[in-house]
């Protein structure tokens, strides 16, 4: 059940609206947002906001002349990312910047199936079989320590850059960090780090690296931009500060000039003729590359035929998730006969793909509002992928349980964890659920809406004008907005798949409006049966009815054959 709540927070309005000439409602939103001042709000709103100087990064300067000297010697150096779209678009950023020094450089991805997580030992020691000198992490390396240790005492040298939390003993209530010892780590969650911004990515680190040691202006920067925006969005993090700059930095070349790869995963979906938006990163190319992609196409024809298959296997993804989503809220309801979920919900399904492990835990999150880890079979024990709430800090919560674990990383939203048998997966739940404070409250969906807006008051105009907040994403949605008793009068089930709804509503004022619904009906066929009565969820698209009910909806801007008009889309009713 969800919880709405109307934000109002204080602020100069009116000095918004005379100095960035905007509608009040976009200047309630601005503020809403913590966006108070005519400066910020003229940079958010059209200026290009400055980045922060890579040379804030505790230990960059000094990976960077370690990386100079080891290129003039001759050495090689191998790059270790991770397979999901992060690692991978952080490893193709270092390999085209090292390429460019003049660099003797790979790059080595760890196997989902046969490897663990990141950096491990049998990686080390296929690097010094291949006469490697330099190992360069990215998206992993800081919970690493023993590889890195074995490495160090081979004579190797190692340079972790990451943006996961680092881990740490608490010792009298006091935390000490643990890092592993390598010759440099890059890290803007480090304690001493003072960096100002700690939400990067793995890529956008590796893209800071890379100005260090090629200079922010070089024209490479400005390509790789791409990549550090892709990862940006499919790691999910929040969209406000540098996040937000990076990423109109990135749309706007993918837009005017795609690099090939993407322009290959493009063609595949068809979107050469449309704007390119955070939702085609997330949801189209993004999931495409985290079902092990590649991105260092040069041949046209040869990236389509690589992209289309790419296609076809993430639709295979597709369906495992759904299937393995299914399953598992199937199994958590049975396992709970009195209807009560646990706090932090940990489950083992055996046969469930590694690769789509995260994404289960993320689907079943978001129907249960519970942190959720999802544990599979693996080559040596299980792994988990856990998924959390802004409310639990999955990262802390799990570093008190780390004796059970082989392998652990993560932040607050989001975990990896390997344990050498299944037994130990019960243990874990309960120990998770004996030291959680959540409450009920905790668990319901907070809806926070941006205005209370009539239907009435809503315009084409305005629905441009928000069009300025792009791009919107985690910690930047897209506006919210409320109107109380709206009487529902019929609809119209649209598409061949049936997900997609319009419905006529009328207002307070008489008027009469058109609103869509997208995705699955059934959840609103369930409302209306509940609170009208079995069959009104049939009888809304046959007869005219007089249904009041409550909504929050988004504007949006529709186009179509060249024209534009007004759409508002349903998202929570009551």
């Amino acid at each position: 059940m969800e919880k709405w709540f109307l934000k109002n927070k204080k602020g100069d309005a009116e000095g918004l609206i005379k100095a960035c000439g905007i509608s009040p409602s976009l200047a309630q939103i601005l503020i809403n947002r913590g966006v108070r001042d005519v400066e910020a709000a003229r940079q958010f709103l059209g200026g290009e906001e400055r980045l922060h100087a890579p040379a804030l990064l505790l230990d960059g300067e000094k990976a960077a002349d370690i990386l100079r000297g080891k290129i003039a010697e001759k050495k090689k150096i191998r790059i270790i990312g991770d397979y999901d779209c992060d690692g991978i678009c952080a490893a193709f950023i270092l390999k085209k910047c090292l390429t460019e020094m003049g660099a003797e450089t790979d790059v080595k991805l760890p196997h989902r199936i046969l490897d663990r997580y990141g950096l491990n030992i049998h990686m080390v020691e296929e690097a010094l079989e291949d006469g490697v000198d330099t190992i360069l992490t990215c998206d992993n390396g800081i919970a690493a320590a023993e590889e890195i240790r074995f490495a160090k005492e081979r004579g190797m040298t190692v340079i972790v850059t990451d943006h996961h939390e680092v881990p740490f003993t608490e010792e009298d209530g006091e935390r000490r960090e643990l890092l592993p010892p390598a010759d440099a780590v890059v890290d803007v969650k480090r304690v001493e780090d003072r960096y100002p911004f700690q939400g990067i990515c793995g890529a956008v680190t590796a893209w800071k690296l890379c100005q260090l040691l090629l200079g922010e202006e070089h024209p490479l920067i400005g390509e790789l931009v791409v990549y550090a925006a892709l990862a940006t969005v499919c790691d999910v993090m929040d969209l406000v500060d540098e996040n937000r700059v990076i990423l109109k930095q990135g749309l706007k070349r993918i837009n005017r000039r795609p690099p090939v790869g993407l322009k290959a995963l493009m063609g595949a979906f068809e979107l050469h003729n449309k704007k390119i938006s955070t939702y085609h990163l997330g949801f189209l190319i993004g999931p495409c590359l985290n079902a092990t992609g590649r991105l260092d196409m040069k041949d046209e024809r040869q990236a389509l035929v690589y992209a289309h298959k790419l296609k076809e296997l993430n639709e295979q993804r597709k369906e495992m998730t759904r299937l393995g989503t299914e399953q598992a809220i199937r199994e958590l309801k049975a396992a709970s006969p009195s209807g009560v979920l646990d706090k932090v919900l940990v489950w083992y399904l055996p046969d469930c793909h590694e690769s789509v492990a995260g994404i289960i835990a993320g689907r079943v999150r978001e129907s249960c509002h519970r942190p959720t880890i999802i544990f599979t079979r693996a080559k040596e024990g299980v792994k988990g992928s856990g998924r959390s709430m802004e409310c639990y800090d999955m990262f802390t919560e799990l570093s008190a349980c780390k004796d059970l674990f082989t392998r652990f990383g993560g932040h607050k939203m989001a975990a990896g964890i390997s344990m050498d048998s299944e037994e130990k997966i019960e243990e874990l739940r309960r120990r998770l659920n004996d030291q959680c404070t959540l409450t009920e409250e905790d668990f319901a969906e907070k809806v926070l809406i941006d205005l209370a807006l009539p239907l009435s008051h809503t315009s084409l105009a305005l629905a441009k004008e928000l069009e300025k907040l792009e791009p919107c994403g985690v910690a930047n949605p897209r506006p919210l907005f409320a109107e109380k008793n709206l009487v529902l009068i019929n609809g119209q089930i649209l598409g061949q798949k049936g997900n997609a709804a319009k419905y006529t509503v009328k207002s307070r004022d008489g008027l009469l409006h058109q609103v869509m619904l997208f995705g699955d009906l059934q959840p609103f066929h369930d409302f209306l049966d509940r609170k009208f009565g079995t069959g009104s969820s049939r009888r809304v698209y046959t007869h005219t009815c007089a249904f009041p009910m409550h909504m929050v909806y988004q504007l949006q801007v529709n186009q179509f054959q060249m024209r534009e008009s007004l759409q508002i889309v349903m998202k929570y009713f009551c």
